[in-house]
């Protein structure tokens, strides 16, 4: 019999949801066909594509033609990212320091094609600094990107209010720009992390483009999706048969597809009730944790949050050592004192929130799922005090004297 183990790593990827596994199954073997051909075979394909377009649409409160499918969230922040760029040749384009490699790594690529790219701070609890965000929009900037909530803290960003902030930019302008003429910047947010809890009606968040995740939402890796408004200038960073209204070339992925329009139509069946019991959950977990261990800081904005997330640095250990520990006794969780498992650079999100390295260094996120429970959360609080205890034991980190070494162990020869 295998070792029960608890998953506390939901905002990495999530298990696919049963509903879904089984609107997908008809897609692999018995309606098998190509979209783009014009026999039965292939008609019934496009039509399970067509249907799961208008499916999210409806979520989105979009066109079913805004909405185009990508292999990934990462992809669709690149085509968002890039394909506005190259679009217009050059141009400044304003991110936050937290955003997701996906942007972030974008932006490095097309600031050495010439665009200028602006990373605004944001303040100790997480938020984006919206002054900042007002003194760089100038008639230069072509495109806003700031995620919805970062994936390490969940801090939930004021995504209405941005975009009131652009739309009052582009409001100031217009008088200045020709007739007909497009209206800049447009504004991009990736909703990968948000999609399980809140509102994705992009005519209320007032959003241009906007990322999603399939494996976020207990739905299937391997396929994501973006909104662009209709009025967009973007261009396709993949060539090839014209497929996802020429923005995305590549045979359609339709077993994919089902299962992410089904997994999207359940969170937002379900989110609201989802999110009154994992908040419950997990204000449990935080309550007690900072009961049971001493010296510890949250992470993140205390009320701003998605209702899933708890990261917090505990003094005088390291995070990865805190990781293996816990993962022999069957928990599952991560660290933020690496950008992703092959960087031992400190993380950039904590770095931002002007978190100081040994805060970093003792980082553990928790991310919290449909599929946990109660007996989890105790599990968890049963085993962690002990974790940190051993750990800080073997430490030569002295708590008591503003994180001095030991003397204990100053005269070691290790």
């Amino acid at each position: 019999m295998s070792k029960k183990y608890y998953f506390f790593d939901y905002a990495a990827t999530t298990p696919i949801d049963s509903q879904v596994f089984s609107a997908m199954k008809p897609y692999f073997k018995k309606h098998f066909g190509n979209p783009g051909g014009l026999h039965s075979v292939s008609r019934k394909a496009r039509q399970a594509v067509n249907k799961a377009t208008k499916n999210i649409s409806k979520i989105l409160n979009c066109s079913p033609s805004e909405f185009i499918y990508t292999a990934s969230a990462t992809e669709a922040d690149n085509l968002a990212i890039i394909g506005v760029a190259r679009s217009f040749g050059k141009g400044k384009i304003i991110i936050s320091s937290i955003e997701h490699k996906a942007v972030l790594k974008a932006c490095e690529a097309l600031e050495k094609e010439g665009f200028k790219i602006v990373k605004l701070p944001v303040h100790k609890n997480g938020l984006v600094d919206l002054n900042a965000l007002k003194k760089e929009l100038d008639k230069n900037t072509i495109l806003v990107s700031i995620t919805s909530a970062d994936s390490e803290t969940g801090t939930i960003q004021p995504i209405k209010q941005i975009a009131k902030i652009i739309k009052n930019y582009q409001n100031r302008r217009a008088p200045s720009v020709s007739e007909g003429a497009l209206l800049l910047p447009y504004f991009h947010t990736d909703a990968s992390q948000t999609a399980k809890y809140l509102d994705l009606n992009v005519k209320k968040l007032g959003v241009d483009l906007m990322t999603l995740s399939s494996h976020k939402t207990y739905g299937p890796k391997g396929i994501g999706g973006l909104y662009i408004k209709r009025e967009i200038r973007i261009s396709p960073i993949i060539y090839g048969g014209g497929q996802e209204k020429g923005f995305r070339s590549g045979t359609e992925n339709v077993p994919a597809i089902v299962g992410f329009a089904k997994a999207l139509e359940l969170a937002f069946k379900n989110r609201k009730k989802e999110y009154v019991y994992l908040k419950k959950l997990r204000d449990k977990l935080e309550k007690n944790i900072k009961k049971n261990i001493k010296k510890i800081s949250v992470n993140g904005h205390p009320t701003l949050c998605l209702p899933n997330f708890l990261n917090i640095s505990i003094l005088g250990i390291e995070g990865e050592a805190m990781l293996l520990h816990l993962d022999k006794l069957g928990i599952m969780a991560s660290t933020g004192s690496a950008c992703n498992s092959e960087s031992l650079e400190p993380s950039y999100i904590l770095t931002a929130l002007g978190k100081s390295y040994k805060y970093i260094h003792g980082s553990l996120r928790f991310t919290l799922g449909k599929y946990n429970n109660e007996s989890d959360i105790n599990y968890v609080l049963e085993h962690l005090p002990k974790v940190v205890e051993k750990l800080r034991n073997m430490s030569p980190i002295d708590l008591n004297s503003k994180y001095q070494i030991s003397n204990k162990f100053q005269n070691s020869n290790d």
